[in-house]
């Protein structure tokens, strides 16, 4: 009796080992997707502050490494352990949250890129 009761449970536990992993892995990715979009944001920020000249050529350079920096540690958590830990997707958020700070303060220091009629 106790065996049909082991194998039972043992099978219980294998019906639901592959959901628990999908529903982990899914939420691994929507919280990967919501980085890569601030990235984009950020990107398209650091774009549009090129063209409209608020960020010189050095400005735009070195926020642009930044960026290319928080995504080579992204793709380095995620090949460690095949997971984005908690602890590993908090030091990327405020990473991205201290180089937005930056696009914002470069691109309203009062600097300008070439000549600008006004």
């Amino acid at each position: 009796m106790k065996k049909i009761s082991l194998m039972m449970a043992m099978a219980g536990v294998m019906a639901f080992a592959p959901m628990v992993t999908a529903s982990a892995a899914t939420a691994n990715h929507k919280h990967r997707a919501g980085i890569e979009a601030r990235q984009r944001n950020q990107s398209a920020r650091i774009e549009q502050g090129e063209r409209s000249g608020a960020l010189t050529y050095r400005e735009s350079n070195r926020l642009e490494r930044q960026q290319n920096r928080i995504e080579r540690q992204e793709d380095r958590f995620q090949r460690s352990g095949g997971r984005f830990t908690p602890r590993e997707r908090a030091r990327v958020q405020r990473e991205l949250n201290r180089t937005s700070r930056q696009i914002y303060r470069q691109k309203h220091d009062g600097q300008v890129q070439g000549w600008r009629w006004r």
